[in-house]
C-alpha cells in the first residue's frame, strides 16, 4: 500500500477514536468521565488485534483485544446491533470498576472491527462505597457486580434485565445509567464512522490497510530495538506496608533487550504469590503496565498496536501478585498502586541499562486527594453521592532530557488524566477545598529533577464525608536513577475542629465530620542524574519560583543563589527530598 493511503487511513482511525472519546466526555454524567477523563476508547480488528488507541490510557487500551476476543468465546452467533458489557478482570478486563462496552462492527453482514469503550465507574456495587477496596480478602469481600462479556443490547436496543441489575445494586443508579448511555453512544459513534470508512474506501482496501499498518508498525519497532545495544536489567521495588503485608509488597522486574531478534522481554515470574488484599494485578494490567514502561523509553512516533506489540513479550505466571491472578483473589486496585510501581520499575530498568534512555520513578498510589468520596448531600434531600476526585496529583519522574511533569497524575495513566475543577467539585458535592499547593523541596533532585509534590486540603460542609484511599510512597518514596535523588513522601492527615492534626491510616476509609479536613500529601517524582550536574539556570529558576529553597540549592545542587556560582557539595549530602 502506498504511504499516503496508509497515512490517511491511520489518521482517520485515530480521528474516529477521538470522536468516540469526545462523545463520552461530552455526554457522561459522572465527574470521573466528564472532568478527569478516566476512560479510554479503542478499535480492535475482526481478528481481535489492537488497531487504534489515539490518546487512550495505557493501563486501559493495551489489553483491549483480550476483551474483544471473549465475544466469540461467549457469543459465537454475535450479529449486527449487538453490544456487550465486560468488566471481568479474570477474562481480559483491568479491574471490576472499569466497565467496557464492546460493539462488533458489521459491513454488509461481515464483521470488520470491534469498538471498545472503557470507563472507570464512580461505583461498581462494591461492599463499601469505593471502587477501590485495598483490604478486600477476595472477590466476595470486594463485592462488585461482575459481567463477563454479557450481552446488553440486541438489535440496537437495551436488554432491560441487565440494566435493572445494575440500577438495583449500584449506589448512584442514575449516575451509572447516564455513564452507561455515554459508553454505548461512544461505541455506536465509532461503529457508524467505521462503516462509513469501509464503504468509502472499499473492503479490500481496508483489509489491506489493516495488514500493512500492523506490518509497518512492527518494522518501526524492529528498527527501534536494533538501534539499542543488547542488554539485561533487574530492578526491584516495594509498595508501602498494608495490614496483611506489614513489610510491604516486594516487586521484581527483569528485562532483556535483544537487538538480534528485535525482541524486548519483561519477566515478572519472580514475584510473590497473590495476596489476600485488593492490590493484586489482573493479567491485562500486568501486561499493560510493563508494556507502558517499555513504550515510555522508545520513539514516541512508533504506533502502539498489534504490530509493535509483536516485538514485546511479557512473561507471567499464575497466582502471582503481578501476573495472572487465581480466582477468587481480588484485583480491585489493579490499575493503580502496584501497576504504577510496575510501569516505573520497567522504565527504570532502561535507565539502568542505557545512557540517556529511561526514566526515574513516578509517584503513584491514591492519597485522599485522589480518593473516592461518598455521603449524603444535605442540599439535595440527603441524596447519596459517590465519586472519585482528582484534586491532587502525583509528581512525574525526571528523564534523560526533561524535568518531571507537575500534573503527571500517575504512571499507569501516563499523564493523560485531568485534574478536577475545584469549583465544579464544590458545586457538585458538599465539600470545601481549602488549599491546593505545590510543596517546595519535595522533588527528587537530579540533573533533570522529578516534579514536586502537591498538597490538597478539603473537608465536608454540613454532612459526614467518607474518603476511601490507599497511600503509597510514604515509606518507600519514588526513587531516582543514575545518581538522581528520591522524592518527598506522601501522607494522609486529618485536621480536627480544634486545629489539631492527627495521622490517618495509610490505607482505608476516613470519616470526616463538619469542620474536619483531610490533608492529602502527594509525592513528587524521582530525579534523573546527579543533582550537581543540573544546569545553573534551571536551579536559579526553581529558587526564584520558590520550588527549591536556597539551602537545598547549596546543599544538594551545589549552587549558591546569592553569588550565582557553583560550590562544592559536602560529601554524603542527602539527596532525598523533604
Amino acid at each position: 500500500m502506498d504511504a499516503i493511503t496508509l497515512s490517511v487511513l491511520s489518521s482517520k482511525l485515530d480521528t474516529i477514536v477521538r470522536e468516540m472519546s469526545n462523545t463520552l466526555l461530552r455526554s457522561g454524567r459522572s465527574t470521573v468521565l466528564t472532568t478527569a477523563r478516566d476512560f479510554s476508547c479503542a478499535i480492535v480488528s475482526s481478528e481481535d488485534e489492537l488497531l487504534a488507541t489515539a490518546e487512550g490510557l495505557p493501563v486501559h487500551v493495551v489489553g483491549a483485544a483480550h476483551q474483544a476476543a471473549t465475544i466469540k468465546e461467549h457469543h459465537p452467533g454475535f450479529s449486527d446491533g449487538d453490544a456487550f458489557l465486560h468488566n471481568d478482570p479474570y477474562t481480559g478486563n483491568t479491574h471490576a470498576a472499569d466497565h467496557t462496552i464492546l460493539v462488533p462492527v458489521f459491513v454488509d453482514g461481515e464483521h470488520f472491527f470491534t469498538t471498545s469503550v472503557k470507563a472507570h465507574q464512580a461505583d461498581a456495587g462494591n461492599s463499601v462505597p469505593s471502587t477501590y477496596v485495598p483490604f478486600a480478602r477476595d472477590v466476595y469481600h470486594e463485592g462488585a457486580l461482575i459481567f463477563p462479556c454479557v450481552q446488553v443490547q440486541r438489535d440496537f436496543s437495551d436488554i432491560d434485565d441487565i440494566i435493572r441489575m445494575c440500577r438495583s445494586r449500584i449506589r448512584v443508579p442514575e449516575q451509572w445509567y447516564g455513564d452507561y448511555l455515554a459508553l454505548v453512544g461512544a461505541a455506536r459513534t465509532g461503529e457508524r464512522r467505521l462503516q462509513e470508512l469501509v464503504r468509502r474506501y472499499g473492503k479490500e482496501t481496508v483489509r489491506a490497510f489493516v495488514t500493512e499498518w500492523f506490518d509497518y508498525s512492527e518494522r518501526r519497532m524492529i528498527e527501534a530495538i536494533k538501534t539499542l545495544p543488547a542488554a539485561q536489567f533487574h530492578t526491584t521495588g516495594r509498595h508501602d506496608p498494608i495490614e496483611v503485608m506489614p513489610d510491604g509488597i516486594p516487586l521484581d522486574v527483569r528485562g532483556t533487550i535483544d537487538p538480534d531478534e528485535a525482541m524486548i522481554v519483561i519477566d515478572l515470574t519472580n514475584n510473590i504469590d497473590c495476596i489476600p488484599a485488593g492490590l493484586n494485578s489482573s493479567m491485562v494490567c500486568s501486561i499493560n503496565n510493563a508494556t507502558a514502561g517499555i513504550f515510555n523509553c522508545l520513539d514516541s512516533t512508533i504506533p502502539h498496536n498489534e504490530g509493535s506489540l509483536r516485538r514485546i513479550r511479557i512473561d507471567l505466571r499464575e497466582n502471582c501478585v503481578v501476573g495472572i491472578p487465581r480466582f477468587p483473589h481480588s484485583t480491585s486496585m489493579a490499575t493503580t498502586n502496584l501497576g504504577d510501581r510496575l510501569v516505573s520499575l520497567t522504565q527504570m530498568g532502561f535507565a539502568q541499562a542505557y545512557d540517556e534512555i529511561g526514566l526515574a520513578e513516578g509517584a503513584g498510589g491514591l492519597a485522599p486527594g485522589m480518593g473516592v468520596i461518598s455521603g449524603n448531600h444535605p442540599g439535595k434531600a440527603d441524596q447519596p453521592f459517590i465519586s472519585q476526585i482528582f484534586l491532587g496529583s502525583q509528581g512525574g519522574p525526571g528523564t534523560a532530557t526533561n524535568d518531571g511533569w507537575l500534573v503527571f497524575s500517575n504512571p499507569a495513566a501516563a499523564g493523560l488524566l485531568h485534574r478536577d475543577s475545584v469549583e465544579l467539585d464544590e458545586q457538585r458535592y458538599p465539600i470545601l477545598v481549602e488549599e491546593i499547593s505545590v510543596l517546595p523541596d519535595s522533588e527528587g533532585a537530579g540533573t533533570f529533577r522529578g516534579a514536586h509534590g502537591v498538597k490538597a486540603v478539603f473537608g465536608p460542609i454540613d454532612t459526614d464525608l467518607t474518603v476511601a484511599y490507599t497511600v503509597d510512597h510514604h515509606v518507600h518514596p519514588p526513587a531516582g536513577v543514575r545518581g538522581g535523588g528520591s522524592a518527598g513522601t506522601s501522607n494522609a492527615l486529618r485536621i480536627d475542629v480544634d486545629g489539631t492534626v492527627d495521622q490517618l491510616p495509610l490505607a482505608g476509609e476516613a470519616v470526616l465530620k463538619t469542620g474536619q479536613r483531610v490533608i492529602s500529601i502527594h509525592s513528587g517524582g524521582g530525579g534523573y542524574g546527579p543533582p550537581t550536574q543540573r544546569d545553573v539556570e534551571r536551579i536559579a529558576e526553581d529558587v526564584a519560583e520558590g520550588l527549591v529553597s536556597p539551602e537545598r540549592a547549596r546543599q544538594v545542587y551545589g549552587y549558591d543563589p546569592e553569588t550565582g556560582r557553583r560550590i562544592e557539595v559536602e560529601e554524603g549530602a542527602a539527596y532525598r527530598a523533604v
